[in-house]
């Protein structure tokens, strides 16, 4: 019986999977793990990267030559999703002087200040969305 020896991203010590032949298949492999390590495929799916070549595994067909180490991580069935929306602002021109603005919310005076910095002709703008 040969082996591969797999690790996950999140722990400190491998495990070792057994298989018949020279090689295993990438779905084969992931079958085994899901397996001895109790999850459902339902719940998440694996993302197996070569540690020594750090090559991702993306094809369900690809073969694993034995005695290999892999890394495993573990992913939602739908794959990872984007993260929220962000603004991005950038800056044009520096601001000559500062002013204080005086706010009771503080989330209202981030901005502010960050307009007075970075934007002053933003300053508007910004206020207007923030009341």
């Amino acid at each position: 019986m040969l082996c591969v020896h797999y690790k996950f991203f999140s722990k400190v010590s491998s495990d070792t999977v057994t298989f018949d032949g020279l090689h295993i298949s990438l779905c084969d492999l992931k079958r085994l793990i899901m397996g001895r390590e109790k999850l459902k495929a339902a719940n998440c799916d694996l993302r197996i990267t070569n540690a020594e070549t750090s090559e991702e595994y993306t094809d369900d067909n690809a073969l694993i030559p034995k005695n290999s180490l892999v890394i495993v991580r573990r992913i939602p069935v739908g794959g990872i999703k984007a993260a929220s929306k962000t603004r991005v602002i950038s800056q044009t021109e520096p601001v000559s002087g500062t002013s204080k603005a005086v706010c009771k919310n503080t989330i209202s005076h981030f901005f502010l200040h960050t307009a007075l910095i970075s934007k002053p002709r933003s300053l508007a703008l910004i206020f207007q969305t923030l009341t």
